[in-house]
């Protein structure tokens, strides 16, 4: 079956950012966390800086310059100086496993703070994802794998907060233009780590650097670009859908790349924390509720919750 270009985008966009996971645990070799963390928002924002003007970037209004340093402070400093520190300690996979309750932890800050609606799927699913990702964590055995899988759950909060923060600006700007925004705000945050990173740049092993621009390439820069392509073709349900294919896909590439074999426990954790997340996203299906109560589904319109 020939896929289509949304189709195409849509699996690059899940293939990259289950790759920058096991590139990460490579790049932490010569760069330390601090380094790869200012070193993959640089090249990024460097990317996306060449390609703003053929994506037509706009540039953001000066009231919203706050916000977009808040979601650069917490989407891209925050999320990525928090991940490669955990990453130093928990298994490329297993950190994708923990990420993966991103969505659960997003629906309770929007619930708290956007006034959105907190249903009981939204509440039994957040407490299921978290409980998956809090069993990863105690089950390592070992206090440095302990506190640096929490790191990885902070770092989750972190990315979380990035995608309930945006919602005011996706009022008036675009995905990408959100994210190209977010990318170069985070890369200025972290600019007091850039001597650092200079200097480790310098000695770092080969392999090391090539995985630091990697990430700052295609799962940072293309990654947002063919993401937005994707998002902007499909609803928002079946876009986000694909999302929950990243850490199997981590997982596979950890395997073959760095020889990573998750323990049950971890694979166990995930699995849950998966499942609570399916249940947050849960949609209900009004025409079946219809059909059921006697009413044709075309006769009433629908409405689709955002």
């Amino acid at each position: 079956m020939k896929l289509d270009r949304t189709s195409l985008a849509l699996a690059a966009t899940v293939l990259l950012w289950a790759s920058a996971f096991p590139a990460i645990r490579v790049a932490l070799d010569g760069y330390g966390a601090g380094g790869l963390s200012f070193v993959r928002l640089a090249v990024a924002s460097l990317a996306l800086a060449v390609v703003a003007p053929l994506l037509k970037v706009r540039r953001p209004r000066g009231r919203d310059l706050p916000r977009i340093a808040l979601v650069g402070a917490s989407g891209m400093s925050a999320y990525q100086l928090l991940l490669n520190w955990g990453e130093i300690h928990v298994p490329a996979g297993t950190a994708s496993l923990i990420v993966a309750v991103v969505p659960a932890i997003s629906a309770l800050l929007a619930a708290a703070f956007l006034g959105e609606r907190l249903t009981l799927a939204v509440v039994a699913g957040s407490a299921v994802a978290l409980g998956g990702a809090a069993l990863i964590a105690v089950a390592g055995g070992d206090t440095r794998y302990t506190v640096a899988a929490w790191a990885v759950l902070a770092a989750a909060v972190a990315q979380a907060g990035y995608h309930f923060a945006i919602k005011p600006l996706l009022r008036r700007y675009t995905g990408l233009e959100v994210a190209c925004y977010a990318m170069w705000a985070g890369t200025v945050l972290l600019l007091p780590l850039a001597p650092g990173a200079v200097r480790t740049a310098l000695s770092a092993p080969a392999d090391a650097t090539l995985a630091a621009v990697y990430l700052g390439v295609l799962p940072s820069a293309a990654g947002f670009v063919v993401w937005g392509y994707a998002v902007a073709r499909l609803t928002v349900t079946a876009a986000t859908a694909a999302l929950y294919l990243v850490p199997v896909v981590a997982l596979a590439v950890a395997g073959v790349w760095l020889g990573e074999r998750p323990r049950p426990v971890e694979l166990l954790g995930g699995l849950i924390g998966i499942a609570g997340v399916a249940l947050v996203n849960r949609r209900p299906r009004p025409e079946r509720a219809r059909t059921a109560a006697g009413t044709s589904p075309r006769a009433v319109p629908t409405r689709r919750r955002s």
